[in-house]
Order: structure tokens, then sequence, then C-alpha cells
């Protein structure tokens, strides 16, 4: 979704119910990715988007699951930095395949807004705070509600 070819996603989402999830990992990159995800749902007209805050990535899944059957979208958002220890690619990939077959299984989208980066660095330029070049969280908002609008609309 990001750099060169990105596309410029816009959806009305009013009346869509979507859930926020965000993990309580990385402070400072979470609150940019969060208020990123809330000002692209205002934008598209989502009103009084479900919060739920976990404990970091890995419950991620877990959290999607229980509110999928009761939403239209979910957004995901999370934050892993590498370390020296293989626990990165275990938790990334953990994130990645659980929120996956919760979409699929579902039928609900999942904005994917888990950063998995080498470095903090790298999240604060992917976090959409003052003097980032990209804005994670609300780029996988808007594409849950570009999918659900889509899906909503394909009948």
């Amino acid at each position: 979704m990001s750099g060169p070819g990105a596309p410029a996603l816009t959806a009305d989402g009013a009346g869509l119910r979507v859930a926020v999830l965000a993990a309580l990992w990385h402070e400072r990159v979470m609150a940019g990715l969060l208020d990123g995800a809330l000002r692209a749902l205002a934008e598209a007209h989502v009103v009084d988007p479900i919060l739920v805050r976990v404990p970091g990535a890995f419950e991620l899944p877990v959290a999607a699951a229980r509110l999928a059957p009761r939403v239209d979208a979910v957004v995901a958002l999370g934050v892993v930095i590498r370390g020296g220890t293989p626990h990165f690619e275990y938790v990334c990939s953990a994130a990645t395949v659980g929120l996956t077959q919760v979409s699929v299984r579902t039928g609900v989208p999942v904005g994917f807004g888990v950063l998995t980066c080498d470095d903090e660095a790298q999240a604060l330029d992917r976090a959409g705070l003052p003097g980032s070049r990209e804005d994670k969280g609300h780029e996988a908002a808007m594409a849950a509600v570009m999918s659900a609008v889509t899906l909503r609309d394909a009948g």
C-alpha cells in the first residue's frame, strides 16, 4: 500500500460499524497509527468506531476474531521491531496469519496496520507523525472501509 503505485483510497463508509484494535507496545508509534486510523474513519464518515486496546501485536488476531462477527470491518494496528532473537519472526507471522484467517473465515475485511520494522526509526517513519513519510494507520483504516463498502455494494 505504500510508495510509488499506491492507490488513492477513498470511500464513504457512512453506516458501517468498524472496530479498531490497537496494541499497547511502542506508545509513540501507536499514537500516530491510532490517530491516522481514526482520522481516516472520520473522513470516510464512520462514526463511533469500537476501540479496543490489546497488549501487543500477538493478541490482535484473537481480538479481531471476537469482534469481526459484530462489525463490518476491523482495523488492526501494531508495531513489531526486530530484536536479536527469532521472537520478531514468530510474532510477525502469528499476527499476519491470524488476521488473515479472521478475514477469510468471517468475510469481514481486516485493515492490516501492523508495522514490522528493523528499528524504531523505520516505525516512526511509517507512523503518520509529524515528519513521517507514511501514515500506515490511515492507510489500514481506509483499506478496511473501502473493502467493506465494495463487498456491501457487490451484494
